[in-house]
């Protein structure tokens, strides 16, 4: 078992900058992690995703925007995001997979970021 707390969302103006952090339960050592967003109306989707190696995948609206990151010591996983656009705003989910294990699927509850025009 996995618990994620995320934590950084808020309101920022268009162009601002935030840092999502996503604290796990235990070590991340053998977990893959990553960040999903969901706005209203839209389904849930990738933003991006890190591996236990350090291997990472964003998704296309990112470009070059975002940088996740992981800290083994501290459990923790990152979003930095900058240039923000109205159309980030969504909430985003933190994720967790054990790596020997394909059927995990850990969510955190999620944080709200709202970016202004």
């Amino acid at each position: 078992q996995v618990h994620l707390v995320e934590s950084g969302g808020g309101l920022v103006q268009a162009g601002g900058s935030l840092r999502l952090s996503c604290a796990a339960s235990r070590s991340i050592f053998s977990i893959n992690l990553g960040w999903y967003r969901q706005a209203p109306g839209k389904q849930r989707e990738l933003v991006a995703t890190i591996t236990s190696v350090g291997s990472t995948n964003y998704g296309d609206f990112v470009k070059g925007r975002f940088t996740i990151s992981r800290d083994t010591a501290k459990n923790t996983v990152y979003l930095q995001m900058n240039s923000l656009k109205p159309e980030d705003t969504a909430v985003y989910y933190c994720n967790a997979r054990i790596i020997w294990d394909p059927r995990t699927d850990y969510w955190g509850q999620g944080t709200q970021v709202t970016v202004s025009s």
